[in-house]
C-alpha cells in the first residue's frame, strides 16, 4: 500500500548535491524529503575524488559558483563532523614552458579580478612547495583557495545534519526525510504543475521536486515532461598504497584546465595528484562520453600512471593498490541547471556539473532553498537557467542504460 507524506519540497537525489540542497532548505524552515533509488552518494558523488576547486575556472559564472561554494564549505567545516575530512590544502597548477606560464598568467589574471587568490610560482621556488615534483618545469600558480573533502561523508554529514531537529535551522525546524534504495517512477502532475512524487512504496506530496539526479537528470527531467540535455562523461581514478606526505596539494599540469573545458566525447587524460590524509595517493582524471559503459579502460589506467610518474618521479615504483571509475552529468555549455524550470511549475534542478558537483554543491543548495522559499538569491541565477538548451530529446540516454 503506497503511503502519503505531505512535504514543502521532494528532492530526487542523495549524492552530495541533493544532500546540499536538503540542508539548505531545511535551514530555511521547509520540510522535505530525499528519495534515492540506491544508497548515500551511490552515483557520481561515491565516485569523486572530492575536489573543491577554484583554480581550474575561468572568470565567469560557474567560478563565482564556486566562491561562494568555497566561502559556504569553510563554515561547513565548522559545523559538520571532521570526518569529512575538510582540508583546505590549496592547489599548485604547474607548466612545462613559458609559452604555458603566460598562458596560466593571462587566466590567472581574469581569476583575481573575481576574486581568487592566484599566486605565481617561479620555477626556482616550485620545490619549496611540492619538494617532490619533477625537475625542468617552468613554473606555475598557487591557488590557496582550493580545498579538499570526503565526498561520500560529506553527502552523508549533510543529509544527517538536515534530518536532525533543531541542528538544521532554528529550534523546531521540520527534520528532513530520507528515503533510500526507492525510485521515483512517476512525477506527479496537477493541471500541468508539480504535485510530488511516486515510487513503488509511497507518494511524497509537495508544490516542489527538486531533480538533483546527477547523471540520471536527465530521465527524471522527462519524467516531468521537460528536457534537459544531461550526459554521462566518465572518468578513472588511481589509489596507490599509503604513503608518507609526498604529495603536499592538489598538484596537475596545466593541460588539465583545456580538458575540463572541452566539449570533446574522446579520451582526454591529464595529470591531477593529491595526497590524502589517510595516505593513499589519488591520482586522476580522465574524460571520455562512452554512455553509461563501466568497461574498465586500460589504456586510460596506462595514461594517468605514466603522466602521475612524470609529474612525480618518486610515484613511478609505487604500488597501485585500486582503481575506480564514475559518470559525470555533463551538460553542453558546461555549466549546471539550477533553479526552477518555467516549463513545468514545481519543478526545479540541480544537476549537470560535470565534475565540479562537490564543490558546486553548497552554493547550489543555497540557491535552491533560495528558489523554494522565494528568498533574494545569493548570485545571479539566469546563466544556469534549466531552459537554455535547444534540446534534441534523442540526445539523452535511456533509463535502462543508466542502470
Amino acid at each position: 500500500m503506497l503511503k502519503r507524506h505531505s512535504l514543502d519540497a521532494v528532492i530526487i537525489g542523495a549524492g552530495v548535491v541533493g544532500a546540499a540542497c536538503a540542508y539548505y532548505a531545511a535551514r530555511a524552515g521547509l520540510s522535505v524529503a530525499v528519495v534515492d533509488r540506491g544508497p548515500v552518494a551511490g552515483g557520481t558523488t561515491g565516485a569523486g575524488e572530492g575536489n573543491l576547486l577554484v583554480s581550474d575556472k575561468e572568470a565567469g559564472p560557474e567560478l563565482d559558483l564556486a566562491l561562494l561554494s568555497s566561502r559556504l564549505w569553510t563554515e561547513l567545516a565548522a559545523v559538520l563532523p571532521r570526518d569529512i575530512e575538510y582540508e583546505p590544502k590549496g592547489g599548485l597548477v604547474v607548466a612545462p614552458d613559458e609559452r604555458t606560464v603566460k598562458a596560466l598568467r593571462h587566466f590567472a589574471e581574469g581569476q583575481r579580478a573575481a576574486g581568487v587568490d592566484a599566486v605565481e610560482v617561479a620555477a626556482d621556488a616550485l620545490h619549496d612547495l611540492e619538494p617532490h615534483l619533477a625537475p625542468g618545469l617552468a613554473g606555475g600558480f598557487h591557488y590557496p583557495q582550493d580545498a579538499q573533502v570526503q565526498p561520500a561523508q560529506a553527502a552523508a554529514r549533510l543529509l544527517a545534519a538536515a534530518r536532525a531537529p533543531g541542528e538544521s535551522g532554528a529550534p523546531g525546524a521540520p527534520a528532513a526525510e530520507v528515503f533510500l534504495g526507492e525510485e521515483v517512477t512517476e512525477i506527479l502532475l496537477d493541471r500541468g504543475a508539480v504535485r510530488g512524487v511516486r515510487t513503488r512504496r509511497r507518494e511524497l506530496l509537495a508544490p516542489a521536486v527538486v531533480n538533483a539526479a546527477g547523471t540520471w537528470g536527465g530521465h527524471i527531467a522527462s519524467l516531468a515532461g521537460a528536457t534537459l540535455p544531461v550526459l554521462p562523461r566518465r572518468g578513472f581514478v588511481l589509489v596507490t598504497e599509503p604513503l608518507p606526505r609526498v604529495v603536499r596539494h592538489k598538484v596537475y599540469a596545466a593541460d588539465y584546465i583545456a580538458d575540463v573545458a572541452s566539449g570533446s566525447a574522446a579520451l582526454q587524460s591529464s595529470a591531477v595528484v593529491e595526497g590524502t590524509p589517510s595516505g593513499p595517493v589519488l591520482i586522476g582524471a580522465t574524460r571520455e562520453r562512452v554512455g553509461f559503459d563501466r568497461t574498465l579502460s586500460t589504456e586510460a589506467l596506462r595514461r594517468l600512471a605514466a603522466q602521475a610518474a612524470a609529474l612525480f618521479p618518486v610515484l613511478a615504483d609505487v604500488r597501485v593498490m585500486r582503481a575506480y571509475h564514475g559518470f559525470r552529468p555533463y551538460l553542453p555549455d558546461h555549466l549546471p541547471a539550477i533553479g526552477p524550470d518555467p516549463r513545468r511549475p514545481g519543478l526545479l534542478h540541480a544537476c549537470g556539473h560535470e565534475g565540479a558537483g562537490i564543490g558546486l554543491a553548497p552554493a547550489t543548495g543555497a540557491l535552491i532553498a533560495a528558489a523554494l522559499t522565494g528568498a533574494e538569491p545569493p548570485l545571479p541565477t539566469d546563466p544556469f537557467r534549466p531552459d537554455r538548451f535547444a534540446v534534441d530529446p534523442a540526445a539523452t540516454d535511456t533509463p535502462e542504460e543508466q542502470h
